[in-house]
């Protein structure tokens, strides 16, 4: 009854309420936040546990390169697509560069260039069509806040001494942040101990000693956390004509697994400071595997030459950076930098089983591929061009190809012929001259640039007569089109594939952004799609038959 109901509202996002049975009342939502939050005097724990990097006394950093700049780039396997496309508008605008969605160049193991092995991981996403978080409009609750260092038991609330927690606003670190964290033991009266590990090793052993250099430093990580550092940094800026740098990936992952199979990963912090990292998916990578902070010395050294302000140039790399993790870590809707640290929400792509066990425990490695031998191949094939006596590489970097048809660069599967053999077959309505593009981009079996490519077709035994197989025009009726929203195709596109499966039967997917009302009209024989659409809209008219459905 009306009269026996005390109170009314709704449980807002966010709030909770508790039934107490044995007091007999409902504990409202600030009552039981406040009870919560006065049980222990946390305020007073955090601010005893915790510096932050940004209050710390600054230290000078002096960087000092050993080898040039343009060999330093070409040894960690820069392009000048890298600088115009990806660093140019980074450092200038603080943003990432807009480029177009899809890639036609070879996948990395199938590629007969030498890659980086940041390349041969893809980012795992929620599938859906919006991101579980906007890292836009919902950056509040969002942060890429992270702490180097020791971690705390989660569940000793109870603890005396808790271990004390360093604080970075965000992972980019500058050089002189990374130059404090070298210092750390004076800046903090020894609470911290840090100490540089070199991921270098002599060029002169070749490929075969990155086996040897890689456990040589795993098992100097484990010792130095034994003896109680408890920040490690992972470092290649000794890289130079004499010594080959472990790729960065690499090393951050291996000595992470070490340690996490030690029991000692939780007693230590993981820093990278690597001349290879320049890209966001760089940078996701190695937070993935472990690295709670990275400087990507190489990149502030180019800045210098880019811009005439360095220093802002550096703020808006960083800026670019952390928008970009941001994005990465919503479409798997992780909120925190400190969540997806070590998360390996990556999957492997033409890695082997053995090398990704190995050294990205736990990995997703559904594709086979290349080991370590490779993997150590492509590093000394990089390092020998850049100190090497290539003319083409004496005074700039190599072209890339990756993103724009170069001739000495990465293959494509459009190439200026395929497109031109398209172009010249629409417009003058040559049909071989389609089969002739046709065979360029269905026969991949020549220059090996897709998984398709490597398959043979095995025939399925002697061939049958037509008349005992299902035909043709009942075949079609299952056919569907991709829901490809209008908009995200031209008008005169998504209007052809409509006609076209209702034509044969099937069935054409509108995909979330509808149809125009135009399209509703019946047609009759003497109609166009222009009289329906509009001819500014077309680039091609068609003309329609009767009982056609747009």
């Amino acid at each position: 009854p009306q009269e026996k109901i005390v109170k009314k509202w709704r449980l807002e996002p966010g709030k909770m309420l508790l039934i107490d049975t044995v007091q007999g009342r409902i504990i409202d939502d600030a009552e039981v936040k406040q009870q919560l939050a006065t049980a222990k005097p946390y305020k007073q724990w955090i601010a005893e546990s915790r510096y932050f990097l940004s209050d710390m006394p600054k230290v000078d950093a002096d960087l000092k390169l050993s080898a040039s700049l343009l060999d330093s780039q070409q040894a960690f396997g820069y392009t000048q697509e890298d600088i115009k496309f990806l660093l140019q508008p980074m450092v200038q605008s603080g943003e990432e560069a807009i480029g177009s969605m899809g890639n036609d160049a070879a996948l990395p193991v199938l590629s007969a260039k030498p890659k980086v092995l940041y390349n041969y991981f893809k980012q795992l996403f929620a599938q859906v069509t919006n991101p579980p978080i906007d890292p836009i409009r919902e950056e509040l609750v969002m942060s890429l806040v992270t702490f180097i260092g020791p971690k705390p038991n989660l569940l000793g609330i109870d603890e005396t001494k808790p271990p004390m927690r360093l604080e970075a606003s965000q992972p980019v670190l500058m050089l002189d942040e990374l130059e404090q964290l070298k210092s750390i033991a004076k800046l903090t009266n020894n609470q911290y101990k840090s100490m540089v590990l070199d991921i270098t090793y002599p060029a002169t052993q070749g490929k075969e000693a990155m086996a040897a250099a890689i456990a040589s430093i795993t098992s100097a990580a484990e010792k130095a956390v034994q003896d109680g550092y408890n920040i490690l940094i992972l470092s290649d800026r000794a890289m130079g004509a004499e010594r080959v740098a472990i790729p960065a990936l690499l090393a951050c992952s291996a000595t992470h697994e070490h340690l996490v199979k030690a029991g000692l990963r939780t007693s230590t912090g993981l820093v990278v400071d690597t001349g290879s990292a320049r890209e966001v998916h760089h940078f996701a990578l190695l937070a993935g595997y472990g690295a709670e902070a990275v400087c990507p010395w190489l990149i502030f050294e180019t800045i210098k030459g880019m811009s005439a302000d360095s220093y802002q140039g550096n703020k808006n790399f960083v800026k670019a950076v952390s928008k970009g993790l941001y994005k990465v870590m919503s479409k798997m809707g992780i909120s925190t930098y400190q969540s997806y640290c070590g998360a390996q929400i990556f999957e492997a792509i033409g890695l082997n089983t053995k090398f990704v066990e190995e050294y990205f425990t736990g990995t997703i490695t559904n594709i086979e591929g290349i080991g370590l031998d490779q993997v150590a191949e492509e590093a000394v094939r990089l390092h020998t061009a850049a100190f090497g006596t290539d003319p083409v590489l004496a005074n700039s970097l190599d072209a890339g190809g990756e993103y724009a048809f170069r001739i000495r660069g990465e293959e494509h599967t459009w190439t200026p012929e395929s497109i031109a053999k398209l172009q010249n077959a629409t417009r003058t309505n040559q049909f071989d001259t389609y089969k002739e593009y046709a065979k360029l981009i269905n026969d991949q079996t020549r220059r090996h640039m897709t998984l398709r490519g490597l398959f043979e077709v095995k025939p399925a035994g002697a061939a049958i007569p037509l008349d005992a197989v299902e035909p043709a025009k009942e075949i079609v009726k299952r056919f569907a089109t991709g829901a490809m929203s209008l908009g995200s195709i031209s008008t005169e596109a998504h209007t052809t594939l409509a006609i076209a499966m209702n034509r044969i039967g099937g069935k054409s997917n509108t995909g979330e952004g509808g149809e125009d009302q135009k399209r509703f009209i019946p047609i009759s024989s003497d109609t166009t799609v222009a009289d329906i659409i509009g001819a500014s809209r077309i680039e091609s008219n068609i003309p329609l038959k009767a009982g056609d459905s747009m």
